[in-house]
């Protein structure tokens, strides 16, 4: 066994279960891009990943894996930074136990994230997300249920990993109606539920018919809704809603656009920063300030209340007659 292969073993079973109780959703992302990685550098190597050794793992190798991912798989900057991460992580765990890689580490770990560009955050106007709540079909099971995790999603903001987890228990309808959730960083929150909300999963609770701890939103055969269910049936209802809504055509609708739906309704209904970022969940409010570059009913009204400069409109005069003359061709 080399020295590689024995960290890797030790960094999932030491570090990040025991040590750091890693969440499940991390630790498949980390073991996802050490899967992508070892088979990269296997390949460039001509050997198996596990006879891989810190010298087929080199800051070029690193980097070369990285323009793969970017160039190759079509990742976004921002998948490749997240892979990075995950492999910064793993080396700085390898520089505790392998002092006599110490260069070949440091070189590793001094491969920094790309800057990429920050676009505008999509989300959905008032006519929009109406005209999409209103594309399932309600009078099918199905169509109950979509209509019912979208008008969550829209009103809550949670995440699609946040709605495919919830179970029955999760909902509590009586005084003061919330939806419990465990989110992402292991943090437990809750959300307050509107009254139509309230009404909509009263209903479905009462169809569904599922134990304390059965999902709540669940497939034909019963199992919890996945992340890639949500999104295609979301597609679905996004193509049918802009047959009425043709402004829906020019969007890309994810579950995470409903988030950000979410998030641009708090704003707007005139809710301070901060309580955006408690109400998503976000560990830092510098996340949540995404939402105010993207509101352009926010700017115009800073706009409103300035003074426009006092100038006097002007019109060029070329200084000399032929110039005048070149001008006017």
């Amino acid at each position: 066994m080399t020295a590689i292969t024995a960290t890797v073993q030790a960094f999932f079973t030491e570090r990040l279960a025991q040590q750091r109780r890693a969440s499940p959703h991390t630790i498949s992302a980390y073991r996802d891009t050490l899967r992508l990685l070892l088979g990269f550098a296997a390949a460039r190597a001509g050997t198996s990943p596990c006879r891989l050794d810190f010298a087929d793992l080199d800051a070029p190798v690193i980097s070369a894996f990285l323009d793969h991912l970017e160039h190759e798989r079509g990742n976004s900057i921002r998948s490749r930074n997240a892979r990075l991460a995950a492999i910064h992580s793993l080396f700085a765990y390898a520089a505790l136990r392998h002092p006599e890689h110490a260069a070949d580490i440091e070189r590793v770990l001094a491969i920094p994230p790309k800057r990429g560009d920050q676009t505008i955050v999509t989300f959905l106007t008032d006519t929009e997300t109406s005209a999409l709540l209103a594309a399932p079909d309600r009078a099918t099971r199905t169509g109950r249920r979509d209509h019912a995790w979208i008008l969550l999603a829209v009103q809550t903001g949670l995440r699609a990993s946040e709605l495919t987890a919830l179970t029955c228990r999760d909902i509590h309808l009586g005084n003061g109606a919330y939806v419990a959730c465990h989110g992402k960083g292991r943090k437990d929150r809750i959300t307050p539920l509107a009254p139509g909300t309230i009404t909509t999963l009263r209903t479905w609770l009462a169809e569904r018919a599922g134990a304390p701890g059965d999902p709540l939103f669940v497939t034909r055969r019963g199992g919890p809704m996945s992340n890639d269910a949500l999104q295609q049936r979301l597609g679905i209802y996004a193509a049918k809603a802009a047959q009425s809504c043709p402004a829906l055509a020019g969007k890309k609708i994810t579950p995470h656009v409903l988030r950000h739906t979410a998030a641009m309704r708090l704003l707007q209904a005139g809710n301070d920063i901060t309580v955006i970022a408690l109400w998503l969940g976000h560990a830092n409010v510098t996340t949540t300030q995404i939402y105010l570059q993207a509101d352009m009913a926010l700017k115009q009204q800073a706009l409103d209340r300035t003074t426009p400069p006092a100038t006097q409109p002007g019109r060029y005069k070329p200084p000399d007659q032929l110039l005048a003359f070149l001008e006017a061709l």
